[in-house]
Formats: structure tokens, sequence, C-alpha cells
């Protein structure tokens, strides 16, 4: 530090701040939600974390200055850690007819309550996803206005049972192929739900997971994000973390007592670098790990590649495919990946 002016010294303070942030984000998905949730918040901000020590390295390696190993060590801590968040692959795999094709989507209510400013909206989510043409398709924030529509396309369903006084989000499990069971987790004290579906394909049983976890109720613009008092905020976000928390320990035991292979779709509304979602993916393969490329952007937040949704499968099944759509119909971005199942 004696060989630093005091530019350098206050740019190694900020340098610092950064990197201990980074270093604690690496241990946050280790950390119980339920009771440690104002840690969580730090899984949200691991790409400014990371972007902001790679700036700080490679300025103090323009410099040849020793300072360079602070955000060197972080980096490299927090790629052992938690892995990369971008995907560097040239093109993305093609889905195959011959593999299972699985989509999920938080349509938000198919524009139903025009919360987005498109009245076409409604209309082109059904276009979009009758022109993918998934095998199993996954929808958060789901509305029985398409229904009617969908079940042209698939003959099997299950959809949550809710009371028309009660304001809760609804799931929805389409499927061509046959559903011997179904069921809800009800999440308690939440306007957010899980559900599931056994499905035979082929000769084989899988139990299917479509979740919306404990939502942040964050806009997504930076603006009106900016706008909120912070006390305000940083508590409202703790206390949904502590919610999603819970919500992914019932998942969680739901997962362990399942006899089928499964596979994991939904919202999670937490990033891969967080304690839900670990708790969650327990040895599953992430789709977007195994074959994404790029950031794998799922939610629409400006200037921001967050990943919040999910296609988890067993860790017997080989992911073939996965795909990230760059379509702006809802707040989320729908995701699809395809899967091997085995015909013997």
């Amino acid at each position: 530090m004696k060989n630093l002016n005091f530019i350098d010294k206050f740019l190694f303070f900020i340098n610092a701040i950064f990197a201990i942030l980074l270093f604690i984000s690496c241990f946050v998905p280790q950390i119980s939600v339920t009771h440690f949730a104002y840690f969580s918040i730090l899984s949200l901000t691991v790409p400014v974390l990371v972007l902001f020590n790679l700036i700080f390295l490679t300025y103090w390696l323009s410099k040849r200055k020793k300072q360079l190993w602070l955000s060197a060590f972080v980096l490299v801590l927090g790629y052992i850690c938690l892995g990369n968040f971008f995907r560097f692959k040239l093109a993305e795999e093609e889905i195959k007819e011959s593999d299972l094709s699985i989509m999920s989507y938080n349509v938000r209510g198919f524009n139903k309550y025009d919360l987005l400013n498109d009245p076409s909206a409604e209309g082109r989510i059904m276009e979009f996803i009758s022109s993918e043409d998934p095998d199993i398709l996954c929808i958060q924030e789901f509305h029985r206005v398409k229904d009617r529509k969908l079940k042209k396309m698939y003959p099997f369903k299950y959809i949550t049972d809710y009371k028309s006084s009660e304001r809760k989000s609804i799931q929805a499990i389409y499927s061509k192929f046959l559903i011997i069971n179904s069921g809800s987790l009800d999440f308690p004290d939440s306007a957010n739900n899980a559900i599931f579906a056994d499905i035979v394909v082929k000769k084989d049983t899988l139990r299917v997971y479509n979740l919306h976890l404990e939502s942040h109720r964050i806009s997504p613009s930076v603006r009106r994000l900016s706008n909120e008092p912070k006390g305000r905020l940083l508590k409202r976000l703790s206390k949904s973390f502590a919610k999603q928390g819970e919500q992914a320990q019932l998942v969680e035991k739901n997962i362990e007592a399942t006899p089928y292979k499964k596979i994991v779709c939904g919202d999670f509304n937490n990033t891969q670098f967080s304690n839900v979602y670990k708790v969650i993916k327990g040895d599953m393969k992430d789709s977007f790990t195994e074959q994404g490329t790029g950031y794998g952007r799922t939610f629409n937040f400006r200037y921001y590649p967050v990943r919040i949704d999910f296609i988890l499968a067993d860790e017997a099944f080989e992911i073939a495919a996965h795909k990230n759509f760059d379509i702006k119909l809802s707040d989320h971005f729908p995701v699809m990946a395809s899967i091997k199942i085995d015909s013997k």
C-alpha cells in the first residue's frame, strides 16, 4: 500500500469491499436461508460482484500491481464454489423429436390483466407454445382462459384447484403422455405453490414437478426499484427468502419420498447461486449447465442477466439439449430442454 497514491488506495478500498462480498457469496448456498435470510440477498448480486472484481483485476493487472491477487483469488474461489454464470458454447443443440421435450414458462396469466402493454401477447404466447410443441408443458401463473385450446394439444393435464375467491398463483402441467397420479404441495401462508404429476413415458414413470416459489414482487424496472426505500426493500426480500427456504424443504422432502425418476421445472424466484436452488437441485442435473449457452437469462430485468427459471433432471437422465427463448411476452422468458428416455 505504501507505493499507492491516494486514488489507488481509495480504489483498493472499494475493491476490497466487492471482493469480501463475493467471498461471502461463495458460502451463501451452504447457509440455510430459513435462518439467515439476509445473506441470501447476495445470491442475486453475484454477476455484479464478478463483473466489478474482473474490472479491478484488469485495472491492477494493467498497472502491474500486486493488489490484483485479491480479486484474482475471490474470482477463482467463486468459480470453484459457484460455477460460471456464463456458458461458453458456440451454439445450442437442436431439440429432437425422438427425445422427451419439456418446457417451463411463467406466462403471467397470459397477460389477462394487461400487465404487459401488448394486447397481442395472449395470442402470441399460444402461437409460440404451439410452434415449439413440447411433450410436457409446465406453466406458472397460469390462467384457465387458455385451457380449452391447450386441451386440443395435450390430452392429459393437472392444474392447481383453487376457489375463485382465493388469490393464489395457479400452476399447470400439460402432457402428451398419460398422467397416472398428481398432487399439490400446498405451500402454507403463501400465494405461491408447487404441483407434481406422475407421467408414463414409454415404459418409464417420471414425476414432473412444476414450482412457483415465493415471489419477491420486484419490478423489472431499475428506476422503480431504486425509488423504493432500501430498508423496506431489504425487509421484504429477507421475508420472501425465508419463505422460499421453507418451500424448498417441502419440495426436497417430497422429492426424496418419490420412487420415480424426477424432473423439476419452474420459477424459483432465486438464482443458481442460492441455498434454495442447492436444496432443490440436490444431485439432479441443470439443463442449462449441461447444454445451455450464454447467460441463460430467464427474467426480463433490464441490463441484468438473471436466471431464476430452471429445468432440473434426475442424474440418471442424459440432457440432450437446452434452449432459452428471447421472446418478451411476459416478465419471464421460456426455457425448454430435451431429455433422452430409454425405450427399453
